[in-house]
């Protein structure tokens, strides 16, 4: 077993990140803020039960605990972070603000990846399909109806720009 320091890159955001100096073994999460300083993602149970780690890959919404960095090599990685500017937040992110679906905070950067990823596979989903997709996230604060309400929010002024 080799215990050199391994280097390899991954594609954040749209941008190609080195990681040096890694353990093969680190988790996503753990390289994202650790040494790329990602700090969107958050860690909470390292078990893929809480969502507060949630990025997508390859457009695929996952708990980046429990993917080994180097597993994700030659993929398309997003984080929060990638989805709007500070200066300019994305839809979802100012509904979460008009709704007051955000409290503490910890939380919802892994729910705002995980509506964004519904929004983009199902645009007009039923109350149904939007617990359902935000089943993985948990919110120790709000008690979700604001979320939920935030999540109605972007929807219908989503459909309003449709039409």
């Amino acid at each position: 077993m080799s215990t050199s320091p391994e280097m390899y890159s991954l594609r954040v955001n749209g941008t190609e990140q080195h990681v040096k100096d890694a353990w093969i073994g680190e988790s996503l999460l753990y390289v994202l803020r650790e040494r790329l300083g990602f700090m969107g993602a958050k860690g909470a149970c390292e078990q893929g039960e809480c969502g507060s780690c949630t990025v997508l890959i390859n457009n695929d919404a996952v708990c980046s605990c429990l993917v080994m960095a180097a597993s994700a090599i030659d993929t398309d990685i997003t984080t929060v972070e990638g989805l709007a500017t500070t200066e300019t937040p994305n839809d979802i992110q100012q509904a979460f603000v008009t709704e007051g679906a955000v409290q503490c905070g910890f939380c919802t950067p892994g729910l705002i990846v995980a509506v964004h990823h519904l929004l983009e596979t199902n645009s007009s989903p039923s109350e149904i399909e939007v617990k359902e997709a935000l089943s993985g996230n948990i919110c120790r604060c709000t008690g979700y109806g604001r979320i939920f309400s935030a999540v109605q929010l972007v929807i219908s002024q989503r459909e309003k720009s449709v039409s």
